[in-house]
Parts: C-alpha cells; sequence; structure tokens
C-alpha cells in the first residue's frame, strides 16, 4: 500500500477554509503523514507603496503577513487528531504557477492538495493555470478538490489504462489502483475500478491503434487480453465483482460521463510516463478530464 510521509496543501491566498483543507488534515489523520500548509499572498498596493518608502511599506507587509501567518495557524489547530503533525507557511510572493511549482519541487511531498479552479478554454488561451501546469509538471500526485459535502471521499472510482504494455507504462495502473486503495481504506469509502476499451498495442511495437482499425479477429483478440490484464489487476487488490466497470468509448467521455452519472465523488487516474531514452508521453485524456470535471481529481504521477 501507498505509505504518504509528507503532505503539501496549496492554500488559496484568501483567508478562507476551503474544502481542500478539510481534505488535507483527514487524509494527513488517516494516513499518519506530516501536513505542511502554505500559502503564496501579494498586495500590489503594499507593493507600490514601498516605491516611495521603503521602510513603512516593510513593516506593513510584515504585520499583514502576521495576520495571514496566524490565521493559518489556527486553520492547522482546528481539526485536532493524535499524532497529528501541521507546519505553515505564509510566502510573499505572487501564486504563480512558477513559483508553486518552484515551492513543490523544493519541498518534495509525496501528495500535494489544492482547491480545484474550473478555467475556460477561452481562459487557458490567454494564461496557464496552476492546476494545468501541476497536472503536467507536478513531481508528486496531484490531487485536486472540488466543492464537496464530504471531507473524506465515501466513493472513489480508479480509472485504468490498459492501452499500453506495463513495461512501458512503468506499472502505472498499478500505482493507480495502489493510491486509491489506500485513500479508500484510510476513508472508508466504497472503490471502483474502470477500464475504457479504445486502444491497443499490437505485437511488440511501442505503438498504439485504435481498435476500430482491426480486423476482427485480431481486435477480440486484444479485446480479450486487456480484459483479462483488468480482472487480474482487480483481483490482486480485492475488488468485488459488482464494482469492476468494464466500458468503451473515448476514455475522457466515458470517465467523465460514468463519474457524474454514478456520484463518485473521487476520480483517480493516471497522468503521464516516460518512453525508453527519455522523451514524456503525456495522454489527453487526464487534461481533458481536468478541464470539465464534476467532482474531485487525483492524479496518480509514474516512478521518476
Amino acid at each position: 500500500m501507498l505509505k504518504l510521509k509528507r503532505i503539501l496543501l496549496i492554500a488559496p491566498a484568501e483567508m478562507v477554509r476551503t474544502p481542500a483543507f478539510e481534505r488535507a488534515h483527514a487524509l494527513a489523520c488517516a494516513t499518519g503523514a506530516c501536513l505542511h500548509i502554505v500559502a503564496f499572498d501579494y498586495v500590489p498596493a503594499l507593493a507600490l507603496a514601498g516605491l516611495f518608502d521603503h521602510q513603512a511599506m516593510a513593516q506593513a507587509r510584515e504585520g499583514y503577513l502576521q495576520v495571514h501567518r496566524q490565521w493559518l495557524e489556527q486553520q492547522g489547530r482546528i481539526q485536532k487528531c493524535v499524532g497529528l503533525q501541521v507546519t505553515t507557511e505564509v510566502v510573499w510572493s505572487k501564486s504563480s504557477p512558477a513559483h508553486v511549482l518552484e515551492y513543490v519541487n523544493d519541498f518534495h511531498p509525496d501528495l500535494v492538495i489544492k482547491d480545484f479552479h474550473y478555467v475556460s478554454a477561452l481562459g487557458r488561451a490567454f494564461h496557464q493555470p496552476v492546476d494545468l501546469l501541476l497536472l503536467r509538471d507536478c513531481p508528486a500526485h496531484l490531487h485536486l478538490v472540488a466543492e464537496g459535502k464530504n471531507s473524506t471521499p465515501l466513493k472513489i472510482l480508479a480509472a485504468m489504462d490498459l492501452s499500453h504494455l506495463e513495461e512501458l507504462s512503468q506499472g502505472l495502473n498499478d500505482r493507480i489502483v495502489d493510491v486509491a486503495s489506500t485513500l479508500a481504506a484510510s476513508s472508508g469509502a466504497a472503490l471502483h475500478v474502470l477500464s475504457v476499451n479504445s486502444w491497443a498495442v499490437v505485437g511488440d511495437t511501442k505503438m498504439s491503434v485504435p481498435t476500430l482499425s482491426l480486423g476482427g479477429s485480431l481486435k477480440e483478440a486484444v479485446i480479450d487480453a486487456q480484459e483479462e490484464a483488468f480482472e487480474a489487476l482487480a483481483d490482486r487488490y480485492g475488488i468485488e465483482e459488482e464494482r469492476r466497470h468494464l466500458l468503451t468509448g473515448l476514455p475522457h467521455k466515458v470517465i467523465r460521463q460514468f463519474a457524474q452519472h454514478n456520484a463518485f465523488d473521487l476520480l483517480v487516474l493516471g497522468t503521464a510516463y516516460h518512453h525508453r531514452g527519455g522523451d514524456m508521453f503525456l495522454g489527453s485524456t487526464a487534461e481533458q478530464v481536468l478541464t470539465n470535471a464534476q467532482c474531485s481529481l487525483m492524479f496518480v504521477k509514474p516512478l521518476a
């Protein structure tokens, strides 16, 4: 089972207790991990004032940050459990994607948690959202928390991708189910697994082709092989038969619709893996699910 030792919660600049606070505290209590909460805060008016009176600005900034530090420390003490270790920090910096990613890389967490923020396609055309950058470049597992009534998930869906060789994907499907089962065990949630038949690896070549372009017998053989791999993985983690789901269609649409129609409050899926030679392959499924998500998301990263 996955062992979480260091959880990083990226709090919003506004002093508001959001769903991500509740989820981070609940997971830290359940797993025994240390929780570190960081907020990026920057007030342009104070920075502008510093152009005229640097000393006065420094004092005003420190006073402002002290209020934010005290508030953040108070949030860390609100929900207590035996052995929970919580640390906090307020960073005087704009919450830019680059600053956030730099902080994550320096902290080396096992899991990063933040609130999910929907950004329209038009908005993404003008600036890169923090959530999308973390999805692409964050080395740790990423948990984006949507608005919900439960501090811990009650119904979890792990979406696997069996369209590539496990050797090529570096065992990512195992990691997806491992992370999902750890979360389910720690929160008492019901765990379901899903595989969408759409793509297949042919022979020993490291390339995928649509199953629709395959001959009848070969297509059936590919689908059978995927189903066998799916059942073997589900058996290994003790998933009940009624919680195993094999569907067909476009992966991002099927995953999103199935999660929404069956009221899952957490969806776990993989993000990327590396080809031999170091080139990274990032499938579009994770990004497409992110841009249209209706529930909280957990993105599982491959082995480094």
